[in-house]
């Protein structure tokens, strides 16, 4: 994969305003899947396509603990593009 293809699936990834408020939330910890559904109204369907495109796009990695899934944010990196993105939105409609 090139760079730019890779660039292109991170920033689609985080497009969705659903998958930022999954993001959003591993910034903090990692979740359960039960978790991170709790949070979205949406069904839990829609939830795990969400988490998969996201871990498709190298975003989210999973654990797993007996039965439970659990998710958190890849790596340093991807919680700081968070981080950033939240802050500048803040920035932006407090002006």
């Amino acid at each position: 994969m090139s760079r730019a293809a890779a660039e292109q699936d991170v920033f689609r990834a985080v497009a969705e305003a659903s998958r930022r408020v999954i993001l959003d939330a591993l910034a903090e910890r990692p979740h359960s899947f039960r978790a991170l559904h709790a949070l979205l109204p949406l069904t839990k369907g829609a939830v795990s396509q969400h988490l998969a495109k996201l871990r498709l796009a190298q975003l989210v990695r999973t654990r797993r603990d007996g039965n439970r899934i659990f998710y958190a944010a890849e790596n340093a990196h991807i919680l700081r593009l968070v981080t950033e993105a939240l802050f500048h939105a803040d920035h932006v409609t407090s002006t």
